[in-house]
């Protein structure tokens, strides 16, 4: 062969050479390598969900700093809000009032740097939550939407927030019921429902009347 051209080849073979020796490295980094060379584009977007709670301030910084559960990745993840209530509230009153104000913040838009970083709401507007009746359990809690009625994201959106809330008991479940006479379930926020809380609706059991 002649040395200009086996100097040409050489010089072709180098970018390949180089690219199967990064891949090497790379792969013993932990990273996979691309099959084809590419070349370097803009900057990877916001990785979804990557503000933490404390990273995403509070839609309104009045009231009493509360956490409700948005969507964000098919996944339930916490973020930071506040709920207004009025001073020298009765504790029965106090705990309905914190139901509301939870479902109200459920039911609003996510904040622009919330949207930005993938979160979202599937909880409707409207939503209303009233105490418990005559004959049901002291720690029960009535929507104006039978919680069947409700998609399973919102379901668990409202279990999960209810649950770790001083709308509950503290025990990590919530006694929800509708506007009818269906009978009062027991629902809990499992681990499963706050990863996947679409693929089922969350665990419950009923719960009798008095």
């Amino acid at each position: 062969m002649r040395p200009r051209i086996a100097g040409r080849l050489r010089a072709s073979a180098r970018p390949w050479l180089a690219a199967g020796v990064l891949a090497v490295v790379l792969t013993g980094c932990g990273i996979r390598a691309t099959q084809v060379p590419t070349d370097f584009g803009p900057a990877p977007s916001r990785v979804p969900c990557a503000p933490a709670v404390a990273d995403i301030a509070p839609q309104s910084t009045q009231g009493i700093p509360v956490q409700v559960f948005l969507l964000c990745a098919q996944q339930l993840v916490a973020v930071g809000r506040a709920v207004s209530i009025p001073d020298g509230t009765p504790e029965a009153q106090r705990r309905v009032l914190v139901a509301q104000g939870l479902l109200d913040q459920l039911s609003e838009r996510p904040s622009a740097t919330e949207d930005q970083a993938g979160y979202d709401t599937d909880v409707p507007s409207g939503l209303r939550v009233s105490g418990p009746r005559p004959d049901d359990p002291e720690d029960a809690l009535r929507l104006s939407t039978a919680p069947e009625q409700l998609t399973e994201y919102a379901l668990a959106q409202i279990v999960c927030t209810f649950a770790d809330s001083a709308a509950a008991g503290g025990d990590g479940s919530v006694v929800l019921g509708g506007p009818g006479t269906e009978p009062l379930r027991r629902y809990e926020c499992t681990t499963e429902v706050r990863s996947e809380p679409g693929a089922e609706k969350p665990p419950s059991s009923e719960v009798g009347t008095s």
